[in-house]
């Protein structure tokens, strides 16, 4: 727990001041709650009673600004904690959202989107909750149960004793209600992760729900999730619903037990009809204290799961880090792979790739060939570091990718991969992302090259035309090309096509590869692609099988020597015939 407090408080930060200045002003505005009590207690005995209209009207006043203070400090502690929680909302969301850009993409697959999107909004949330509460009520609360208890010894000590017979009662209650609550709420955070896993598939493929007329099963899985959420926070809201009768239990029975051996001391003579008064108000003051108090463990209990998820996202490191000396200059586009294997887990029997060998030269064609589950995305995503080799080592430009400098590296490695993403912004907006100093000339220029030019002239505002959010107002073509396109304005010395003109035609794919060929000789270029007429012309095939290299060669070779590679390419001439 002390580990959780040490990482929550690094985002404080600049709010420290607020968080510090905050309990100051709480601790101010119980004096002046704890005052007026006694202030009223000689009004009643001194001023009403004795009939005195002077200390009536002195007392009067002293009791207004009393009241008048305490709403100022009141205000004041509010203003300064919503000023210091929401800030220390804002640093946690920030630190949050930064440390996961750092992420590779094992990191993010150990703890999924949505669960991280969960951290980031219901997590931090609580957390700025509970955070405000311990600011203003935490302080508050033990305060004023201790200098109203003080208050209530100085009038009559043994009075004092019906709080030490009554509070153990409430104490106990609220910690057997709490200890149920707690594990619920552990629970209900997990759940919100499977909420938002439902929605955001929901809505990522809300084409393929609605061709598939599946919004019923959709609908369906999320009322079960939905009523989950419901079961756990009806059982928690049961469990808590004995706070009330119980508070009013002890509240009721104090009242009770004070008017009834108050009334003895007057009688005897001991107390004034103005302390009595006084000690009904200490005494709601003493259990309101303590009921708060309880919620606040309450509080704690939620956002302590919360917290503890936090921090899970700010202790995780990216397994993919700099080294210590980085090399900062790639010097070609050459590409070894030596000895490699990899596996996406620890688990030696679920080995992707096993014992890659193989050397590409700088401005080579490589086209790579294989069946669905061969192993073709895991084998490039290697080159620029998205993934880190389980054993062996790959080269670019004679030099292990390890000891790179990870942004250079990426820098001169542009991949497009499968599945193409655009974000909300104009279409200049999104092909900045390759250059964000790029001139509008050559935004021009790399669109010609991926053959995207001829259809953002159609548009109305052209380059300037807004692109929806997920690319979702254009075409699967129209996408993979201005991913092409954002990927040349890096002016890469390595160029991946992932399957990325899968859904062009084979004409304006034959004009993409041609004009790659032409505009960026030097550069190497590496087509991931099912169809044979998109590498036959490359310098080398690579035909994958299982994990493994089956094959290396141009197409004649390969036509002639190469099982997988010919029955591939009679299918496809048969299905050309048709």
């Amino acid at each position: 727990m002390n580990h959780i407090i040490e990482r929550l408080a690094g985002s404080i930060r600049e709010f420290k001041k607020d968080s510090l200045i905050t309990p100051l002003f709480v601790s101010l505005e119980v004096v002046m709650d704890v005052i007026i009590p006694l202030i009223l207690a000689s009004l009643i005995d001194d001023g009403i009673t004795a009939g005195n209209m002077g200390v009536i009207l002195r007392l009067g006043l002293v009791l207004f600004l009393s009241a008048i203070f305490s709403l100022i400090f009141g205000i004041l502690a509010g203003k300064f904690a919503a000023s210091a929680s929401s800030g220390f909302a804002r640093n946690l969301r920030h630190d949050i959202f930064y440390n996961v850009q750092s992420f590779s993409f094992a990191n993010i697959d150990k703890f999924s989107t949505p669960s991280i999107v969960t951290r980031l909004t219901t997590d931090v949330t609580n957390v700025q909750n509970a955070y405000q509460m311990l600011m203003r009520v935490a302080v508050r609360c033990p305060l004023m149960l201790i200098l109203s208890y003080v208050m209530v010894i100085i009038i009559n000590p043994e009075l004092s004793i019906i709080y030490l017979v009554l509070i153990p009662i409430l104490g106990v209650g609220m910690y057997l209600i709490i200890t149920r609550v707690q594990p619920i709420f552990e629970k209900v955070f997990k759940t919100f992760d499977r909420l938002n896993k439902v929605v955001q598939e929901n809505l990522r493929g809300i084409r393929v729900v609605k061709s598939y007329v599946r919004d019923e099963y959709e609908v369906e899985k999320f009322k079960d999730v939905s009523k989950d959420i419901y079961g756990y926070f009806s059982h928690a809201e049961k469990l808590l619903a004995f706070v009330s009768p119980l508070m009013q239990f002890v509240v009721y029975a104090a009242i009770l037990l004070v008017s009834w051996f108050g009334a003895q001391f007057i009688v005897a003579g001991t107390l004034s009809t103005g302390e009595l008064v006084s000690l009904f108000a200490y005494t709601m003051q003493i259990l309101m204290s303590l009921m708060m108090l309880a919620m606040i463990f309450v509080m704690i209990t939620m956002s302590r799961a919360s917290a503890k998820r936090i921090v899970e996202i700010l202790d995780e490191e990216s397994n993919l880090t700099n080294p210590e000396d980085p090399v900062f200059v790639v010097e070609n586009g050459d590409i070894s792979f030596r000895d490699v294997d990899f596996s996406y887990s620890t688990d030696a029997e679920r080995i992707c790739l096993q014992k890659i060998n193989l050397e590409i030269k700088s401005g080579e064609t490589i086209g790579i060939l294989g069946g669905t589950g061969s192993s073709k995305t895991t084998l490039v995503q290697l080159i620029p570091r998205l993934y880190d080799v389980t054993g062996g080592s790959v080269m670019v430009g004679g030099v292990d990718v390890r000891k790179y400098d990870l942004t250079t590296l990426r820098d001169q490695v542009a991949v497009v991969l499968q599945k193409n993403v655009l974000f909300s912004g104009t279409i200049k907006d999104n092909l900045k992302w390759g250059n964000p100093d790029a001139s509008d000339e050559e935004l021009i220029r790399v669109s010609k090259l991926a053959c995207a030019d001829e259809f953002i002239q159609h548009y109305p505002e052209k380059y300037d035309t807004r692109i929806e959010q997920g690319g979702s107002n254009v075409s699967g073509g129209q996408k993979q090309r201005l991913c092409i396109a954002r990927a040349l304005l890096k002016k890469p010395k390595i160029l991946i096509l992932d399957d990325s003109t899968s859904a062009v035609d084979t004409k304006t794919d034959a004009q993409i590869r041609q004009a790659l060929m032409t505009e960026i000789p030097d550069t190497t270029k590496i087509i991931i692609t099912q169809r044979i007429s998109s590498v036959e012309h490359a310098d080398k095939i690579i035909v994958m099988d299982g994990g493994h290299i089956n094959a290396v060669g141009t197409h004649a070779e390969l036509l002639q020597n190469n099982p997988i590679y010919q029955e591939v390419y009679s299918t496809q001439q048969k299905g050309g015939e048709e």
